[in-house]
């Protein structure tokens, strides 16, 4: 991956607090929601309710969809990233206090999060296989596709 792609791509994920998720339901229809979640490098993290449909969806298949974006009604401004992912629901200890610190970090509010809600709930990482580089400022609807 050029410099400069990881740049933009850890710049996005700073710059913004969710993003949309597509798993895979039973049934084969895509089941999108909007999650909120923290970044350590390119590794994405949120967490759910542990018997969330998400979290039945995961366990029967790992790959997601995943955009980050912001809404602009001037084209030229479209940046995001598209992503084709891995995900896999969190069962280590460890694995989850790390989650957790860096979600709450990045949302305070969930320090507050009673300990039986935490004891309900699924922490997740997100590994991207395959990163789509939004950026219309350089032209209409370009892409560039990057491996981590």
């Amino acid at each position: 991956m050029k410099p400069a792609h990881r740049k933009f791509i850890l710049k996005q994920l700073k710059q913004h607090n969710i993003m949309s998720l597509a798993t895979a339901r039973a049934d084969g229809y895509p089941q999108a929601t909007t999650v909120g979640y923290a970044n350590e490098g390119l590794d994405l993290y949120f967490c759910c309710d542990r018997v969330s449909q998400k979290v039945r969806n995961l366990r029967r298949s790992p790959k997601v969809s995943l955009t980050i974006d912001h809404d602009s009604k001037n084209w030229v401004r479209i940046k995001g990233l598209s992503m084709g992912a891995q995900a896999r629901v969190l069962s280590k200890p460890g694995e989850v206090t790390r989650a957790f610190e860096l979600l709450a970090r990045k949302f305070p509010q969930m320090r507050k999060v009673p300990k039986e809600d935490l004891a309900a709930t699924a922490f997740v990482k997100v590994t991207p296989k395959v990163i789509s580089v939004l950026d219309y400022s350089k032209g209409f609807g370009h892409t560039d596709l990057v491996r981590p």
